[in-house]
């Protein structure tokens, strides 16, 4: 049987098996090893040719950096996967196999700060622009923002960090109408709840280091590929990929790879050169997490249901950001692209604002107070004052971002001790709103007896005096 033909545990186990190397490991083997070497004077000219596949050097590639590779791409079901150092390198290598200066790109709104801040910090500086559509589900708004230089669209399948689900065939047609490739950061889905490829994406990247390795130690990134897009097609948009090249001899990407250009582009040319190399270890982790995958986020996200369910029935909270919730706005989207669960990473809305998040935050103590997610552990975060906190006013309003919200990433703990924590935090919550009420009601009294005493008792003063006033004089 092939890999597509096991059912998805069955492929996070043993899909793009480690090929025979006669040591016969149960385990994929840990390749710590900078270089290869080779029999002969023959091998190395064939090596480098692209004659002959074998290793060569761990930055070009590794043999149990390979083995993930092969997982992950069949997991997506995808042609091929590059495995990189981290998801920033994943998206920068999908991206920088795309643009270049001069050319545009399209992004949703409600996206993880660091891609943002990848986009309006470090590629404005190599020439390329971006604009964002505010709704990542109104098809009008992605057409009115493609210019005839826009390359690429980018969303997340789950936005970060509101669980706002993405039409992903409707960006994905609006993308092909004008040529250009949709790209889908999959990160918070995983591809065992959600595989873009199959919806219309062509390109699909993740942060390894969250859900895929799954124990919070180490970093990676991902790139996946898919086989439907037609890189010659319009060869005036992606001319490196269509035009021939010095490394092939004359020919171009697209016409020696056909549908893999892009990925073959992206690994030779683009991570080849700029380095963003794993660990072999770190790929043997990674490896390790994926095994467990379904079995990790099926608990999760049942779990991230259950406390969402319970927030949503609390006095103290103004609102639930989980799509899995029949409320939600993102529901019939949610149930239509994710039925295994809607992921396990949500926001929700404290009454009583940034006080009230704070003493939230200090209070619990089940959930890790840190800036990650996808872990076993279960983790917490206020957005407004750490990852989204060099946007404006008018930039966190657009994303819905007010200072009562708190992120969760949904661990898998006993769900009633989650529960039993976060009511710890809403008490807390509710003293530091209590106190504050007390303080204005007592404001209010004093300005209410203020305003009560005849003022034909006071001492004349002279007009001058009036900006410095108290409370309850006229000004």
């Amino acid at each position: 049987m092939s890999d597509e033909e096991y059912g998805f545990a069955t492929q996070q186990v043993h899909a793009g098996g480690f090929p025979d190397d006669g040591v016969n490991a149960r385990a994929t083997p840990i390749y710590l090893s900078a270089g290869f070497v080779f029999d002969d004077f023959a091998q190395a000219r064939d090596r480098f040719g692209g004659a002959d596949d074998g290793f060569s050097y761990t930055r070009v590639g590794n043999p149990t950096t390979a083995s993930v590779e092969r997982r992950i791409a069949a997991l997506e079901r995808g042609d091929q996967a590059i495995l990189v150092g981290s998801g920033q390198a994943a998206l920068s290598v999908a991206l920088l196999a795309l643009l270049q200066a001069g050319d545009h790109l399209v992004s949703a709104n409600s996206i993880y700060e660091g891609s943002r801040g990848l986009f309006l910090d470090n590629f404005s500086r190599l020439g390329i622009d971006t604009s964002f559509v505010i709704d990542a589900n109104d098809p009008l708004a992605w057409e009115l923002a493609i210019r005839p230089t826009t390359r690429a669209l980018f969303v997340e399948s789950i936005p970060n960090p509101r669980n706002e689900i993405v039409d992903l065939e409707l960006v994905a047609s609006v993308a092909h109408r004008h040529g250009i490739p949709l790209i889908v950061d999959n990160t918070f889905a995983t591809p065992y709840l959600l595989r873009p490829l199959e919806h219309g994406a062509d390109i699909v990247v993740h942060s390894a280091s969250k859900f895929l390795a799954g124990h919070g130690s180490v970093l990676g990134g991902a790139v996946v590929s898919g086989t439907g897009f037609d890189w010659a097609a319009r060869p005036e948009l992606f001319p490196h990929l269509a035009e021939p090249a010095r490394a092939l001899g004359g020919r171009s990407f697209a016409e020696r790879f056909g549908p893999a250009a892009f990925i073959t582009y992206a690994r030779d040319v683009v991570a080849l050169r700029f380095g963003p190399t794993p660990s072999p270890l770190n790929a043997f982790l990674i490896q390790q997490g994926i095994e467990t995958l379904s079995l990790r986020v099926d608990r999760q996200s049942a779990s991230a249901k259950a406390v969402a369910e319970w927030l949503e029935a609390q006095p103290e909270i103004e609102s639930v950001d989980y799509s899995g919730l029949a409320s939600n706005a993102y529901h019939e989207l949610a149930e239509r692209y994710l039925p295994r669960g809607q992921g396990s990473v949500f926001s929700f809305t404290v009454a009583g604002g940034l006080a009230a998040a704070e003493a939230l935050i200090d209070a619990v103590g089940l959930f890790t107070r840190m800036t990650h997610l996808g872990d076993v552990r279960s983790l917490i975060i206020h957005p407004g004052t750490t990852s989204h906190a060099f946007r404006t006013e008018e930039q966190l309003r657009e994303g819905g971002i007010g200072p009562g919200l708190i992120r969760l990433s949904i661990g898998v703990e006993d769900v009633s001790d989650l529960i039993a924590d976060l009511a710890r935090g809403l008490a807390a919550a509710r003293a530091v709103a209590a106190a504050s009420a007390v303080e204005t009601d007592g404001d209010s009294a004093r300005l209410a007896d203020a305003s009560s005493v005849d003022t034909a008792h006071r001492p004349e003063t002279p007009s001058i005096s009036h900006a410095s006033a108290g409370p309850g004089q006229a000004a």
